[in-house]
């Protein structure tokens, strides 16, 4: 039987992460004198977490690791994920057993699910098919080959990018910062902005200190960095990189004796 679920549904868990931070630790090591006992030994510093955001050197950010729970969601949104490098998956296999049977879950919009449209057959005939006819129909594929005896690690070529995925997904506080700012974005395919969006949520509540000015790029640049890509949503209420730079670039010019002694340091 098919299982469908749709997108905008899916669950995420906070595994691991927060409670105490070790930002500070790795902050204060590089440029304490102190003995690591000691180091390690101070009270937490709320203030040299948000000195380490505001400056843009985020490598000890790198120290807070949190880790995930995910499922609901679809291949797409998973291919999607792993483009993110610095990142740890362990994604579960589509091969595993529910009750003694294959699972064959779907997660799809509803409105892909509903639309039905005209299909040539290869006898010729033709068929309104909708969705969620196509997704059972592969599945009832799926399921005859298996009773045939077909491999399923040949079989599953023809699963849909609708096929559910499930994974334990980890992330370093840096890594989950740069995660945000692309898929957050309103420009974002809806289902990974949507699971995007439960993460920002556990990690704000897991580590405030460290999430507070967590978001899209607009948020944490206070600039949209897309330009003539960003969202029309966002048009003439958010800055675009290219609009910050001109007002930048005017009021250099009206303080041109300050502009002058950066360049002079410089040289």
């Amino acid at each position: 039987m098919l299982e469908e679920k749709y997108t905008g549904n899916g669950k995420v868990l906070l595994l691991a992460g927060g409670g105490r931070i070790f930002t500070d630790i790795a902050a204060r090591f590089v440029r304490s004198e102190r003995s690591l006992d000691d180091i390690v030994a101070s009270p937490y510093s709320r203030q040299i977490v948000e000195n380490i955001l505001s400056s843009g050197h985020r490598a000890a950010l790198e120290f807070d690791f949190f880790l995930f729970g995910v499922e609901g969601y679809s291949r797409v949104t998973e291919v999607q994920l792993v483009r993110k490098r610095m990142a740890s998956y362990l994604i579960k296999s589509g091969r595993a057993e529910l009750n003694g049977k294959r699972r064959y879950s779907v997660v799809y919009p509803q409105s892909v699910r509903d639309f039905s449209a005209q299909v040539t057959l290869p006898d010729g005939h033709t068929a309104s098919l909708s969705g969620h006819d196509l997704a059972d129909l592969s599945r009832q594929w799926y399921e005859a080959g298996l009773d045939a005896g077909l491999p399923e690690e040949d079989l599953r070529y023809l699963k849909p990018q609708a096929t559910e995925f499930k994974a334990i997904i980890g992330m370093n506080a840096h890594a989950l910062l740069d995660w945000f700012a692309i898929r957050c974005c309103r420009n974002a395919q809806h289902e990974i902005r949507h699971l995007a969006r439960q993460m920002l949520r556990l990690c704000r509540e897991a580590a405030p200190d460290l999430f507070r000015g967590a978001g899209p790029s607009c948020v944490q640049l206070g600039y949209c960095p897309e330009n003539r890509l960003q969202h029309p949503r966002c048009r003439g209420h958010i800055l675009t990189r290219d609009d910050a730079l001109k007002v930048l670039r005017a009021h250099s010019a009206q303080t041109p004796d300050a502009l002058a002694a950066v360049q002079d340091e410089d040289d």
